[in-house]
């Protein structure tokens, strides 16, 4: 695991508080994080163990989900909501590696992504980033780096990869899904990974992770029922096989290890809009 951040933080970084990025950051090996962030995941680390593995199917989802609509869909325009912290596979590189042309729009308001995510893309020439809040579907399509970047007439494959467990009830994600969905063209492809109550015996420690994760420093982090999750594909034709466990969506081979129980608590799907 890379070496965490120490030391003075930039004025713009509030180390009093989690950020989602850099808690995720953490969980995936990264290094730019602090102990407040790294506070969230040991504190699940208590109920979970392997609660770093929320995030390696999460980011391996997006990779494979990425790849296969690169590969098997002709749509070159990605909308990425709530991107994160670079890694080493982002949507960017993933996409332009089959398809040197796809135009990305990363959108993220932490402020530490911000910042990192500017450097990363500015020799990118078909890559931007928008600060807009991804709880309000007008604002990021309305954004100065999505206009007359992408072309909204046409098809977008739209992420929200681990980003509406962050979602309250209160901020009702299946409405603010359906005025995402609202805005696409027809033939847009939505991709979704989301913490999961799988409502059976593995319920349990689904629930005792979202009770830590939102009595944290982050403060967030809702596992959802498969309906609930149903409702964040409005009107969309699911791609075969729907919605599953991540490490279940089109895995790279056949499964020779048993999964660890939390892979069973992260669900993942794409829909198509008709």
């Amino acid at each position: 695991m890379a070496q965490p951040t120490e030391g003075r933080a930039p004025a713009y970084i509030d180390t009093t508080k989690a950020s989602i990025a850099r808690v995720y950051d953490y969980a995936l090996g990264g290094k730019d994080n602090y102990e407040v962030d790294r506070e969230t995941i040991e504190r699940v680390r208590q109920v979970a163990p392997e609660v770093n593995q929320l995030a390696v199917d999460n980011r391996a989802f997006l990779i494979r989900a990425a790849r296969f609509i690169a590969t098997q869909t002709s749509i070159t325009q990605y909308l990425d909501c709530g991107s994160g912290l670079p890694t080493a596979e982002n949507t960017h590189q993933i996409v332009q590696r089959l398809q040197p042309e796809a135009r990305v729009v990363y959108v993220d308001n932490d402020p530490t992504v911000i910042a990192h995510g500017r450097a990363l893309l500015e020799d990118n020439e078909f890559t931007r980033f928008s600060p807009a809040d991804i709880r309000d579907a007008e604002a990021v399509v309305s954004d100065p780096a999505v206009q007359g970047f992408l072309d909204l007439e046409q098809p977008v494959a739209l992420f929200h990869i681990g980003t509406i467990h962050h979602f309250e009830d209160s901020d009702r994600p299946q409405k603010i899904m359906q005025e995402f969905v609202d805005r696409l063209a027809p033939g847009s492809v939505v991709a979704v990974a989301h913490f999961f109550d799988p409502e059976n015996a593995d319920s349990e420690l689904a629930r005792r992770m979202e009770q830590v994760f939102v009595h944290s420093p982050m403060g967030s982090g809702r596992f959802r029922t498969m309906s609930e999750l149903e409702g964040l594909f409005p009107g969309l034709e699911m791609v075969d096989p729907g919605i599953v466990p991540c490490y279940q969506w089109w895995p790279d081979g056949p499964q020779l290890k048993t999964e660890d129980d939390v892979q069973r608590c992260i669900a993942g799907g794409v829909g198509v809009k008709r």
